[in-house]
C-alpha cells in the first residue's frame, strides 16, 4: 500500500512538480479561451449556413460537417501540424490545435445550433418577416436566442469535451497541462504529477459536470 502511495500520491513531488504543472495549467486555460470561441463562431456559421436558401451551400456544409465529424481529431491535428509542412506552411503548436479545433468543433457545434433552430417553428419566421425584419435579422434577434437557449445543455457538455480534448496537444509539444504533467513524470519517475493533473481536471470539470445535470434537470422539468 505504501508502494501505491509514494508512486501516485507522493504530495512531495506533486509539490516539486507544481511550477512545471502551474505552466501547463495557465496554457490549457489559454487554450481553451482559443478554441471554445472560435468553435461556437464556427458552428453558428455553418448551422446558419446549413438553413440558407441556396442547395449548393446547404450541400457544402453537409460535406463539410461529415467530413470532420468522421475524422478523428487526433488524426487531423497531425495531418495539420505535421502534414501541412510538406505543402510549405508550417504552422506554430499553438497554430495547430487552434485550426484542428476550429475544423473539427464548428462541425458538432453546428450540428447542436441546427437541432436549435429546427426546434423552433417555421411561424416564428414569418411572424418575424411580418414585421419587416430582413431574414438575417429574423434569425438573430428572434430565431437564434430561443434555439440556443433549447440546446444549451448540448452547447454545455460538447463544450467540457473540448477542453478535455485539448490534452491531444501534448502531441504536437504543446506544452499544456498533461503534457507539462507528463514532462515532470519523466523527470521524476514518478506517475503522482499526471494524478495531480488528473485532480485538476476534475477539479475544474465536476462543477461545470453538476451544472450541467441540475440544468437538464430543470429543462426538462
Amino acid at each position: 500500500m505504501q508502494a501505491l502511495i509514494d508512486q501516485f500520491f507522493n504530495v512531495q513531488i506533486m509539490a516539486d512538480a507544481w511550477p512545471t504543472v502551474w505552466r501547463g495549467l495557465m496554457m490549457t486555460v489559454l487554450l481553451c479561451i482559443a478554441v471554445i470561441p472560435l468553435g461556437l463562431l464556427g458552428g453558428l456559421l455553418v448551422a446558419m449556413a446549413n438553413t440558407a436558401p441556396w442547395r449548393w451551400l446547404r450541400w457544402t456544409v453537409v460535406v463539410y460537417v461529415d467530413i470532420f465529424r468522421a475524422i478523428p481529431p487526433l488524426v487531423l491535428l497531425i495531418f495539420i501540424y505535421a502534414g501541412l509542412p510538406f505543402a510549405g506552411i508550417r504552422l506554430s503548436p499553438f497554430a495547430a490545435v487552434s485550426i484542428a479545433f476550429l475544423l473539427n468543433n464548428s462541425a458538432y457545434y453546428g450540428e447542436i445550433y441546427r437541432a436549435g433552430i429546427e426546434s423552433i417553428g417555421k411561424g416564428q419566421m414569418e411572424a418575424a418577416r411580418s414585421t419587416g425584419l430582413s431574414g438575417l435579422q429574423a434569425m438573430t434577434y428572434v430565431i437564434l436566442p430561443q434555439a440556443v437557449r433549447n440546446v444549451l445543455p448540448d452547447l454545455l457538455s460538447n463544450t467540457i469535451e473540448v477542453v478535455k480534448l485539448t490534452s491531444l496537444a501534448s502531441v504536437v509539444a504543446l506544452p499544456e497541462l498533461l503534457y507539462s504533467a507528463d514532462m515532470a513524470r519523466s523527470i521524476t519517475y514518478n506517475a503522482s504529477p499526471i494524478v495531480m493533473a488528473a485532480l485538476i481536471y476534475l477539479a475544474i470539470l465536476w462543477p461545470v459536470v453538476r451544472f450541467l445535470s441540475r440544468l437538464e434537470r430543470r429543462m426538462g422539468a
